[in-house]
């Protein structure tokens, strides 16, 4: 433990420091200013917004009266600096004005002792000031672990999800943005032969680790059930049963997900799908028409059993198609089909995806309100020619 003294007076300094080495704390600076204690506290520049370095200092005893500047302003510019306000300060005084002492626990100290100084009261106090902030850096160091283990895991989350497809049948790709470091969104799309390809888009319920955790045990079930199952009602129900499978004792929320799973045949330009509780995909044909994938079922894991019906629609030509999460609906004001209306007024027209127009719409523009949910959105391009 470091202790910084700070008093004009030697005599004083003598003292503080001798008590402190007769309990053991032998590892004292001393500063005869405030000046003097910013230096040793890293602050090269008090007219500079540059960061100062980071300090060994534990514990500061400041005294509040002394030339130049005193203990109360000393005490206020050192907590304008964010990686110095946890280092304790306990006033030093002789003064026993209540309003002052006041002011000195506003500009930011912990605790104070008065002059003549008692050695059991001060040793008192710099005994809970350090346990106080050891406990306090306990919690930072552990909070700081947790963050990095957060973005370790939201990098695994994102890998998990698909990579753009492009080829001369269909094009897919998508614009995903979390509201926390892990998210409850997921999507994926898988090759099925023939030109055909699953795709699909889901929602857990909430948000934060744990509708992640369980997006991330549907991504680890997914490949193998889209490709062995196919059909969109055996897969949804497969993941129906997957889900249920977990099995979560006493828990006190439902979780569920809603999803949209599609297989899109580039053959026959045909689409078959089942939504579960989804908000409705935006079939855009030609270049006016838009068709809506309406929910077909309820939700995935609210239930043993789930009724899912398949729905089928069709497309002639060059044509888009675009799944999105409702955190992409909820951002934009007014009632449900108010949001719609916004949506089909700036997806429709080009086939083709152009990324950066999204993003600056539904991810920075008008559409990015305060974030509280996942925002999502798969661009499907189905070309002209694609037919054999």
């Amino acid at each position: 433990m470091k202790i910084l003294v700070v008093d004009d007076n030697p005599t004083n300094v003598i003292i503080i420091r001798e008590i402190l080495k007769k309990e053991d704390y032998r590892n004292i600076e001393i500063a005869s200013s405030a000046r003097e204690m910013f230096s040793i506290l890293g602050i090269a520049n008090l007219d500079s917004q540059v960061k100062s370095k980071n300090s060994d200092i534990d514990l500061i005893l400041l005294d509040m009266m002394m030339p130049e500047m005193d203990g109360i302003e000393a005490c206020r510019i050192v907590q304008t600096y964010e990686h110095l306000r946890d280092i304790p300060i306990i006033m030093v005084t002789a003064v026993g004005d209540s309003k002052k002492l006041a002011e000195a626990l506003d500009a930011g100290a912990g605790d104070y002792v008065t002059k003549p100084i008692n050695k059991v009261e001060l040793m008192a106090r710099i005994r809970l000031a350090l346990r106080l902030k050891q406990e306090k850096d306990w919690h930072k160091e552990r909070d700081q672990r947790i963050q990095d283990e957060l973005k370790l895991a939201a990098l695994v989350q994102n890998a998990v999800l698909s990579l753009p497809v492009n080829d001369r049948h269909i094009e897919i790709d998508a614009l995903y943005k979390p509201s926390f470091e892990l998210a409850g969104d997921l999507y994926a799309w898988y090759p099925l032969g023939d030109g055909r390809y699953g795709i699909i888009l889901l929602d857990m319920m909430g948000h934060g680790i744990s509708s992640s955790l369980f997006c991330m045990f549907i991504a680890s079930v997914l490949k193998d059930t889209v490709v062995t199952y196919v059909e969109p009602e055996k897969v949804i129900q497969e993941l129906n049963r997957r889900f249920n499978q977990l099995h979560i004792e006493n828990q006190l929320i439902q979780y569920y997900f809603t999803a949209i799973y599609m297989v899109v045949d580039t053959r026959f330009k045909r689409i078959d799908y089942v939504n579960a509780g989804h908000p409705p995909a935006l079939l855009f044909r030609g270049s006016n028409e838009v068709a809506r994938l309406q929910r077909s079922s309820h939700p995935v894991g609210l239930f043993d059993r789930i009724d899912a019906e398949p729905q089928t629609i069709s497309y002639d030509g060059d044509s888009h198609l675009v799944l999105y999460t409702d955190g992409l609906l909820e951002a934009v004001d007014g009632e449900q089909e108010e949001q719609l209306s916004f949506l089909i007024s700036h997806l429709q027209g080009e086939h083709g995806f152009n990324k950066v127009r999204m993003e600056e719409v539904f991810f920075e523009g008008e559409a990015n309100a305060e974030q509280d949910d996942d925002k999502c959105l798969v661009w499907i391009s189905l070309k002209e020619g694609a037919a054999e």
